[in-house]
């Protein structure tokens, strides 16, 4: 009897350590979706940037099989990608990133020369935009 409880008690503990993090917990996965959702927006805002979209295409590809390798079904992929909670809080995170950077809506200079500094700089946004 106390070898099962020990091995119910083992068990239990092991399972609470294999626990995945909730996907908006993984910068691999969130941030990645963030950076694409900030280099939409800059290329929204600003008629001399335009989306490469292709590599944003398989930027979200492979955010999706990053997810795949780390454990997640496709079920909990999905829940999290067309959750409601999750695109608001990104989009709130991307704005409050694009005002913290000069980018203010309504006007296309903060955003075109975010846009260009995050060209020079070769950040993944910057990697999702190109000069007209």
């Amino acid at each position: 009897m106390r070898a099962m409880t020990m091995a119910l008690i083992l068990s239990l503990f092991a399972g609470a350590l294999s626990a995945k993090p909730h996907l908006r917990d993984v910068p691999e996965v969130d941030g990645t979706l963030l950076s694409v959702g900030i280099a939409d927006e800059i290329r929204k805002n600003c008629p001399d940037i335009s989306a490469r979209m292709i590599k944003a295409f398989g930027v979200v590809k492979s955010v999706g099989a990053r997810a795949r390798e780390l454990g997640y079904t496709d079920a909990e992929i999905d829940a999290y990608r067309k959750s409601d909670t999750e695109k608001a809080r990104l989009k709130a995170e991307r704005d409050t990133y694009l005002a913290s950077a000069g980018a203010t809506p309504g006007s296309s200079d903060g955003y075109c020369r975010l846009g260009r500094t995050e060209i020079k700089k070769g950040t993944l946004v910057g990697a999702l935009l190109r000069m007209n």
